[in-house]
């Protein structure tokens, strides 16, 4: 039978949109089973793609996934403009074609998004893996715990000089990754491989989006917005190297984060810490006793709470109906990827802290 060079386009891509199917359907197959994702993937292929690209592209000072998500992106438009002259012209059945070839590349994308990091979802949750599943506590315990967190940033903030706050982005980020760095050497469970942080191209659109950081799963690499408050820098950069890590849910990444910065001795990295931690703290305590909300709220220094005012007032400046459709978005991926919460998950940080708190602080 002859085929003509279209119908065998036709074919390959129809066969390859199978194959790949298959290879996703099995890999939802195996994400299903946590401790053979945290056995062969997060303590095996992972390690290995993380000592890989991690020291490649550590060379690069420029976001090397932002020019990939640019140049993808103009990609698409210069393929969607070649699609609609294609229908103008009534090439239906090239179009088609085309259209199987971007099934292709979201598949492709969509396996290389699990392979390269988003299996890490699937693993055991954090509260298993450092034995953090009690996660119960009463509102006398939140409110203790609150005002422990509450006189730490105040002390905290007190200790923070104007040369802190003048620092240039690069030693920010610096401590941050020194940070990451001694932790991982004394505990397994924080290990991170190579880790490193850089300031995301994209710092603009992020601004619009409100977001003060991402994750690229393809590259491997902590993305920072470099121009939000300097004293929410240093805890994102932290968060972000979380996901490096292999914390995959937004709560665990806070929770890894604040973990790395409390223990280090930088009193910026120490205070953005504090500083993200009262603003959960309160916001649970708000839903669970408004009297003692408002009790603790004045017991918040006076820098501190300029610097949360600087915060809103910065976002505020931003806002826009793109934030309300990205997290929209957001909010749908999160739950698609075992977080269940959605944006919720960044709240949960809470019952971590707790537990740990039980864990380690108490005597």
């Amino acid at each position: 039978m002859h085929y003509t060079p279209a119908k065998k386009i036709l074919f390959i891509r129809l066969a390859a949109i199978l194959l790949m199917t298959l290879a996703i359907f099995i890999l939802m197959q195996m994400a299903g089973n946590p401790l053979w994702i945290e056995h062969y993937y997060s303590g095996g292929l992972y390690v290995f793609i993380c000592r890989v690209l991690h020291p490649v592209l550590n060379i690069f000072p420029f976001s090397v996934g932002d020019v990939l998500y640019i140049a993808v992106v103009g990609y698409l438009i210069y393929k969607a403009v070649g699609l609609f002259k294609l229908v103008l012209k009534k090439q239906f059945k090239t179009a088609g074609i085309w259209l199987l070839g971007v099934v292709i590349g979201v598949q492709l994308g969509m396996l290389a998004f699990y392979l390269f990091w988003g299996l890490n979802y699937f693993r055991p949750s954090a509260a298993q893996r450092l034995h953090l599943q009690d996660t119960s506590f009463t509102t006398a315990n939140l409110q203790a715990v609150t005002k422990l967190l509450i006189d730490s940033a105040n002390a905290t903030r007190a200790r923070v000089t104007i040369a802190d706050l003048a620092q240039s982005n690069h030693d920010i980020y610096q401590k941050a990754v020194n940070a990451v760095s001694s932790l991982s050497a004394d505990s397994v469970n924080f290990r991170s491989y190579h880790p490193g942080v850089k300031p995301s191209l994209l710092t603009p659109l992020l601004n619009y989006i409100g977001t003060s950081g991402y994750y690229n799963p393809f590259t491997s690499e902590a993305q920072i917005n470099y121009q939000m408050p300097v004293f929410n820098r240093p805890f994102v950069a932290c968060h972000e190297m979380s996901h490096q890590m292999g914390y995959g849910a937004e709560d665990e990444a806070d929770f890894a984060g604040f973990i790395v910065a409390v223990q280090s001795h930088d009193r910026l990295l120490r205070y953005s810490a504090y500083h993200l931690a009262v603003s959960e703290f309160m916001y649970s305590l708000a839903r669970r006793d408004t009297v003692a909300f408002k009790r603790l709220k004045a017991q918040i220094s006076k820098q501190v709470h300029l610097d949360y005012v600087t915060e809103h007032k910065y976002w505020l400046s931003y806002e826009n109906k793109l934030n309300a459709i990205t997290s929209i978005f957001y909010d749908n991926f999160l739950k698609a990827n075992n977080q269940p919460q959605g944006l919720e998950t960044y709240n949960r940080m809470v019952l971590l802290v707790m537990a740990w708190e039980r864990k380690h602080w108490e005597p």
